[in-house]
């Protein structure tokens, strides 16, 4: 299940092409549940991506700088030893 949150944007639908018309300062918030793979490669030569989709085709792509993906793995480590869900 995909959810979009978009926070007071406007768009315009001419021609069968949707544009963004109001100001650049919105922000949006997109959330993936159950998801069905995970996968992750190289991306450009300085970053990660990574790629996470459900069985309804919906996909987010993430891409992470080498110091965001230590991060990323250092937090769940810190899951692994401490989190019930791992148990």
């Amino acid at each position: 299940m995909l959810t979009i949150d978009l926070d007071d944007f406007m768009f315009e639908l001419q021609d069968g092409a949707i544009k963004h018309v109001g100001p650049s300062t919105r922000s949006a918030t997109v959330k993936l549940y159950d998801t069905e793979s995970v996968g992750v490669r190289e991306y450009g030569d300085k970053r990660v991506k990574l790629t996470v989709a459900d069985a309804e085709g919906n996909e987010v792509e993430i891409a992470l700088f080498p110091d965001q993906v230590a991060t990323l793995t250092d937090e769940i480590d810190r899951l692994r030893d401490d989190s019930p869900v791992f148990e």
